[in-house]
């Protein structure tokens, strides 16, 4: 029996595989994901709506993929969307949606579009864990907002596994250079039984 696409998506792979995987990916995405109800995107935009002061203010979507995470985005009342991901297979299919002000295809390592404080906003949505962005995301994120920046990120079941994902995030915490605002475990993937945690950091 043939692996599907999602199948292979949790398993660990250097980053040209990861690139690879995704740009092939990319025409059958949205239908393998949808028939598998994919929850988070729409669970994380709530979170991220209830919690910040202007939803005119302009957000990142890190690893935004066919444009799913901004459709949500977008769906919750936000009006200006940059959007990065490493397929521009994937982002092909962003730019068709027209709700992205800007999309950018980056390496892995490189830093975030912007300077510090441009963004009210970053938000990874299914983008962190296991066949996909390293942990070190996370800090590349918090450290390119300013205090009062918000965090939008959520790691499924797999991501949880690996505690060293959740350890990082309690670290920004424990240190104080960041507040917890939410954490909500729910749906991810109703068809193969995934669930994941919605997170919502502020930056002290």
């Amino acid at each position: 029996m043939t692996d599907s696409f999602l199948d292979k998506a949790y398993r660990a792979r250097s980053h040209a595989e990861t690139r690879q995987l995704y740009d092939d990916w990319a025409a059958s995405y949205e239908a393998e994901i949808g028939q598998n109800g994919y929850a988070t995107p729409g669970r994380c935009a709530a979170a991220l709506a209830r919690h910040i002061k202007d939803r005119s203010a302009p957000v990142l979507d890190v690893g935004c993929g066919t444009g799913l995470s901004g459709l949500a985005l977008k769906l919750a009342g936000f009006d200006t969307i940059d959007g990065i991901d490493i397929s521009g297979e994937m982002l092909a299919h962003a730019r068709s949606k027209n709700i992205y002000r800007s999309l950018t295809q980056v390496d892995e390592a490189a830093p975030m579009p912007g300077k510090p404080g441009d963004y009210a906003a970053i938000a990874a949505i299914g983008v962190i864990g296991a066949g996909a962005a390293p942990i070190s995301t996370l800090d590349t994120m918090m450290r390119h907002l300013t205090a009062g920046g918000l965090c939008v990120l959520s790691f499924n079941d797999h991501a949880l596994e690996d505690h060293r994902h959740e350890g990082r995030l309690n670290e920004w915490i424990d240190c104080g250079a960041a507040r917890l605002l939410f954490r909500e475990y729910g749906d991810h993937l109703l068809g193969i039984n995934i669930k994941s945690n919605v997170y919502v950091l502020e930056k002290t």
